[in-house]
């Protein structure tokens, strides 16, 4: 009966490791309203996350509309349904794949820095050099990062969005040749600014609150060690890119499941 010992002791792990983590959150969201105070340094990580994210983020929006546009119209075309491919492009980035690339990359560029940044500080026991002095980490250091992860996203999203349209535009009207005002038209009349756009920037400002905490949990519990930092950037990927992924289901499911 060993393997069921091991089962039982691996499941006891999962759920401990659960615990703690959601006890970690509370604490965070304990600690926000004291990091709404000095709002000043909620700005500046907003621009730091942002900036580190800023030039990915753009290349591959244009280098997705580009692609996205070629897909389609050799799709639409054989259903002589070629005029509706600013449409199609529009709600696919929008609602779809706008908020969860920009999340992956998100994930794979700021967060990662996040938690390397916080692994090393603790590693440098800058971390308890503010405990000694009474100041709550939490509130100095992870709830400003966790803010401008969360104001951060949305922006990067509907950057992402925006660039891969006009990347649609360049290949569509540019190459193709399918008429400009038509493409335009279209999507002015059937994209609704709540329902699609807005549903969009609120999936993506749950997706920076997950790839933010889990950035920011794994960095501060990580090993005091080169290579806990090391291992824990891996974690961060990886739990916020099948985070997004599996919330990202969810999500639309709830806002997408009624006409």
């Amino acid at each position: 009966m060993n393997w069921l010992a091991l089962l039982g002791a691996s499941a006891l792990a999962v759920m401990r490791g659960w615990g703690h983590a959601t006890l970690f959150f509370l604490d965070l969201l304990r600690v926000l309203p004291a990091a709404l105070k000095r709002f000043s340094l909620v700005t500046v990580q907003i621009h730091a996350i942002g900036n580190r994210s800023l030039v990915i983020i753009l290349a591959s929006g244009l280098a997705v509309g580009f692609v996205l546009a070629l897909q389609m119209y050799y799709a639409l075309v054989t259903y002589g349904a070629a005029e509706s491919l600013g449409l199609i492009v529009n709600l696919s980035l929008v609602r779809e794949l706008g908020p969860v690339v920009t999340a992956l990359l998100f994930a794979g560029r700021a967060g990662t820095s996040l938690t390397a940044e916080i692994g090393l500080m603790k590693a440098g026991e800058q971390i308890a050099a503010m405990e000694l002095m009474a100041i709550d980490p939490r509130a100095r250091v992870l709830a400003p990062r966790f803010l401008g992860g969360i104001v951060a996203m949305p922006l990067l999203a509907i950057l992402f969005s925006a660039v891969g349209i006009i990347g649609a535009w360049v290949v569509g009207v540019g190459l193709i040749g399918i008429d400009a005002g038509n493409f335009w038209s279209i999507q002015q009349a059937k994209v609704d600014i709540w329902r699609d756009v807005g549903n969009g920037v609120a999936k993506s400002a749950v997706f920076g609150a997950i790839c933010t905490f889990v950035a920011l949990y794994q960095g501060y519990e990580t090993q005091a060690t080169p290579e806990g930092v090391a291992y824990a950037t891996t974690r961060t990927v990886v739990i916020s890119s099948l985070a997004v992924l599996g919330m990202d289901f969810i999500l639309t499911a709830l806002m997408f499941s009624t006409p």
